[in-house]
């Protein structure tokens, strides 16, 4: 055998069944069931009870039971809700609700139902349906009516209508008729049913005449049909002519009918243009205006022109039919050549006009074919908005410019002149060498681009490539796609130019932008490429430099605009995008390994995640390179830099060393008058700074701007459950190391906000806590249980007697329960009396001291005024 189990101790079983804290509450309350042997593999449930806990809980069941039915005993006034599903929880409100809809309806309908006819039963009068004796299907015909419908008989009138006619007497000729006639008299309801009898009949008659005459008539007018092309006879015209039939004269009828025919009906609106047909229409108003700008070149008037009429008085008689050959001469466009007059231009070489004509087609011929311009009228300006809706509100300001100069252009060439003098001629020809041409040719080159804008205003730029995109328009020729595909790159490469002079031109690049947003949303895989190329090279330049020297700078201003110009053409919203993704990761690689050195260092790495902010500002993803350079930023703007264990500096900062004290503002005299401005962008090329002052401003300059940007990605990432682990250690240097007091005032006003926002953030997420498991016991072996059934009991022998037995073994124990219970329950309601009776006793005698007392102050009163009396 093997070794006997240890006999566990009466500590193990408590410890075993309850928990510490309630042994320790009051450990006399637990009741330990002895045994008087154990037995293996058994296991006990009641070793171990708590009789006053159950004491407890019995009491409290019998309170919210027992006692409520006690009180509620002898009591009518319990109002009980039988609404269907009311009191079944598992049922929805909206299922309850239409269940209670339908169980009404059918209710409505079965009381209802009771005075229905069947429905398949079909009621009839005379023979007839009723459902198909009153749909009128038969055309009545009005002048096949008898003039005598709706009159009623003479006999019938008389009857009702005649003063009792059936119940006067009757004269002595009738009476012998009617004896003659019959033999007795008859009553009034006989003569009724036969005036009844009569009408009908008539109806019926007349209804018969009146389908009769109605099939002559059809019968008729086909016979009419067939002879009616026999008795067509053409009359010559001489005798046609002779004979002058007089026309008969047209009623009333007639001539409102004609009158009708002859009104003003509704107008079809214009054709909707296509594309092409806008494009062809620009291109001629735009040759012309150009040919007009030749012609003032060239010292010719274009006031004189077919469409200008000299001022005519009201006393000319107009005798001065005798005109100049000059003012014959007219400008039109004809077979892809200009001519004067309805000559071409080759028949007119020695004229000055034939040859400002040769030279404009020798130009155009040079170009070739010519798109459209900026409109001038509102029509065109509607028909253009379909071709440029995606451009149209980034460009309506400089358009609104063009269309005002092209107006007065217009209106200049059409306003009728008078004869100028040789000097206002002169000034004529120099405005118009001076005004920008209207038709270009594509460049071929990036340097034909530079030609081609060098020395031009910025609006004239602008105008320039606006002009070259309309001319060029894909439309308008088979090579035209290609070329205006260059130019957009030739424009982003012309962008970065201008980024790179000194001073940078950035009003240029700014009405550019514009002109470029066009092309790209014309030809989007074509500026995909070109951007895509300028961001690969920048970015094996800045590997390629961090392999030689493990450092890289900054990026310089021409490629913070490419990156701004990014954000404009591409949608910073997807998740992945093949220009914006590459973009993103170029400017986290930038914050991540572009030590910060100086404060133009400081000024680029601002513009970055300025343009970061703007990249996450729709998606709200998250950028930790953005997070860890604001945090490092507002860093350098700490004096202390002891204690910094509360939070961590990121690289590429520091947090101590040569460079980690950037932003710390050496003079406080200079936080008192400085007032909050936009960084520009020129701070991220050169710095000059005269004094400390100054040094001080764009310090202070540079930590407004950080402060802004944390504002913005407090209100972008809001909704993060890691917001505040993300935000905690700004939240540590703000609140510990950069105080506010040591701040001007717009600054303190931000710093405020700042903390507030992070502080504010709801909690929307538990700590992760290590899932509680019970401890996995030692395999044991189970033992062979073998039932004994020798201990002195009586058992049956057989099944149903050791089931009878049983049963009769748990009758006994639940009767005892019972009786149990209902004696703790007779207990309970002789406790609950009990205290009733006692609480009427103490409220009755608190009710007699009072009256009492009541009476002896009362009687005390009384003897003392009779003893004042006596006194």
């Amino acid at each position: 055998m093997g070794k006997a189990p240890k006999k566990r101790s009466l500590a193990d079983k408590v410890r075993k069944t309850k928990t510490s804290t309630e042994i320790k509450n009051n450990p006399f309350e637990v009741k330990i069931n002895r045994k008087k042997f154990d037995v293996l593999g058994r296991k006990s449930k009641h070793d171990v009870g708590l009789p006053g806990v159950s004491r407890s809980k019995a009491n409290n069941k019998r309170k919210e039971t027992l006692l409520k039915e006690y009180k509620h005993k002898n009591k009518s006034n319990k109002f009980i809700d039988r609404r269907f599903g009311e009191y079944d929880t598992k049922m929805a409100p909206e299922d309850k609700i239409l269940q209670r809809f339908t169980m009404e309806r059918q209710r409505v309908h079965e009381k209802k139902d009771v005075y229905n006819l069947n429905e398949e039963e079909e009621l009839t009068h005379y023979g007839q349906s009723l459902a198909e004796m009153e749909k009128f299907n038969d055309l009545v015909n009005s002048d096949d009516e008898s003039e005598e419908k709706g009159l009623l008989s003479a006999e019938l009138t008389a009857s009702h209508f005649g003063g009792g006619g059936l119940l006067r007497k009757k004269t002595a000729g009738e009476q012998q008729q009617d004896e003659e006639g019959s033999q007795r008299a008859k009553s009034r309801q006989e003569l009724i049913e036969e005036l009844i009898l009569k009408s009908k009949q008539e109806k019926r008659e007349r209804q018969v005449q009146r389908e009769e005459a109605q099939e002559l008539t059809e019968k008729l007018d086909q016979e009419w049909k067939s002879i009616q092309a026999l008795m067509v006879k053409k009359t010559p015209k001489a005798e046609h002519a002779d004979k002058k039939e007089e026309k008969p004269k047209l009623d009333e009828y007639d001539m409102m009918v004609r009158e009708l025919g002859f009104e003003m009906k509704a107008q079809p609106s214009e054709k909707m243009k296509t594309e092409e047909e806008l494009v062809r229409e620009e291109r001629e108003k735009l040759q012309k205006l150009e040919a007009d700008r030749l012609r003032r070149m060239m010292g010719d008037e274009v006031g004189h022109t077919a469409h200008c009429q000299n001022h005519m008085s009201a006393d000319d008689l107009n005798d001065g039919f005798i005109l100049d050959k000059d003012d014959k001469k007219t400008l039109s466009y004809q077979d892809g050549k200009w001519s004067i007059g309805g000559e071409s231009q080759e028949d007119e070489d020695e004229d000055e006009d034939g040859a400002s004509g040769e030279e404009e087609e020798s130009e155009t011929e040079e170009e070739g074919e010519i798109g459209d311009e900026d409109n001038e009228e509102e029509e065109e300006e509607e028909g253009s908005s379909e071709e440029e809706d995606c451009q149209s509100d980034l460009e309506s300001d400089q358009e609104s410019e063009d269309e005002d100069k092209i107006q007065e252009d217009k209106e200049m060439s059409l306003k009728p002149k008078k004869n100028l003098s040789q000097e206002e001629m002169k000034a004529q020809q120099e405005a118009a060498k001076a005004e920008l041409p209207y038709t270009f040719s594509a460049p071929e080159s990036f340097s034909d681009l530079k030609d081609l804008l060098h020395g031009h205003t910025p609006d004239n730029q602008r105008l320039i490539v606006a002009r070259t995109q309309k001319c060029n328009h894909p439309s308008l020729g088979v090579g035209n796609k290609l070329k205006l595909q260059k130019l957009c790159g030739f424009l982003l490469e012309y962008i970065g130019e201008l980024a790179t002079r000194n001073p940078p031109e950035l009003t240029v690049i700014d009405k550019l932008i514009p002109e470029l947003y066009a092309l790209c949303q014309m030809f989007p895989e074509a500026a995909c490429k070109a951007m895509q190329t300028v961001l690969d090279d920048a970015g094996h330049n800045m590997e390629e430099v961090l392999e030689v020297k493990g450092h890289a700078a900054f990026p310089a201003l021409d490629m913070l605009i490419y990156l701004k110009v990014t954000a404009l053409l591409f949608p910073t919203s997807d998740f992945r995008h093949p220009v914006t993704t590459p973009a993103l990761l170029y400017i986290s690689h930038a914050l991540t390994k572009c030590p910060v050195r100086s404060l133009q260092d400081v000024t680029s790495g601002l513009v970055l995640c300025c343009l970061a902010v703007e990249y996450v500002s729709f998606s709200k993803r998250f950028l930790p390179e953005l997070i860890n350079f604001l945090a490092g930023t507002l860093h350098l703007a700490v004096q202390d830099k002891t204690s910094l264990g509360s939070y961590f500096v990121v690289p590429p900062f520091r947090p101590s060393g040569k460079y980690s004290n950037l932003l710390v503002v050496l003079d406080s005299e200079s936080c008192k008058g400085w007032s909050k401005k936009t960084l520009p962008l020129s701070a991220t090329q050169q710095l000059d700074f005269k004094d400390d002052s100054d040094t001080d401003n764009h310090r202070l300059l540079c930590l407004s701007t950080c402060l802004d940007l944390v504002k913005r990605c407090c209100l972008i990432y809001e909704d993060l459950t890691s917001f505040l682990q993300i935000f905690q250690p700004i939240r540590i240097l703000l609140s510990k190391h950069l105080l506010a007091q040591t701040l001007p005032e717009p600054l303190q006003e931000l710093h405020g906000e700042i903390l507030e926002a992070i502080n504010g953030a709801p909690v929307a997420h538990s700590r992760l806590v290590f899932e509680k498991k019970k401890p996995i016991p030692l395999k044991l072996l189970t033992p062979k249980i073998v039932e004994v059934l020798d201990y002195g009991k009586k058992r049956g022998s057989t099944r149903e007697e050791k089931e009878k037995e049983r049963l009769k073994h748990k009758y006994k124990k639940e009767f005892k329960g019972a009786l149990r219970e209902i004696r703790k329950d007779s207990r309970f309601l002789a406790r609950e009396k009990l205290n009733e009776i006692m609480n009427r006793d103490a409220e009755r005698k608190r009710k007699v001291k009072e009256l009492f007392g009541s009476l002896a102050t009362q009687e005390g009163e009384w003897k003392a005024l009779k003893r004042k009396k006596r006194k």
